[in-house]
């Protein structure tokens, strides 16, 4: 593998993941599909919204640091270096 397909690889590993991090963040903060969502998921593990509310968004930020530390920062290094 050269370094030009690694830096595509790592665009188009960035380009998808932070289109799926903004899409979950839009289905669970603005409500289209929040309530489907809670409701899923309180039939397997019974909690309360708040409590629902906080592990959605913590989950959402573990996923946004994975994304930044695993795509966004190799993509980056590659294109400076490439």
């Amino acid at each position: 593998m050269d370094i030009e397909i690694l830096t595509q690889f790592f665009m188009w590993c960035t380009i998808i993941n932070v289109a799926l991090l903004v899409l979950s963040f839009f289905v669970v903060a603005y409500g289209f599909g929040s309530e489907f969502v809670y409701r899923t998921h309180s039939k397997w593990f019974p909690m309360p919204r708040d409590t629902f509310n906080a592990a959605i968004y913590l989950l959402i930020g573990i996923y946004k640091i994975f994304v930044f530390v695993f795509n966004v920062v190799p993509w980056i290094a590659l294109t400076i270096i490439g």
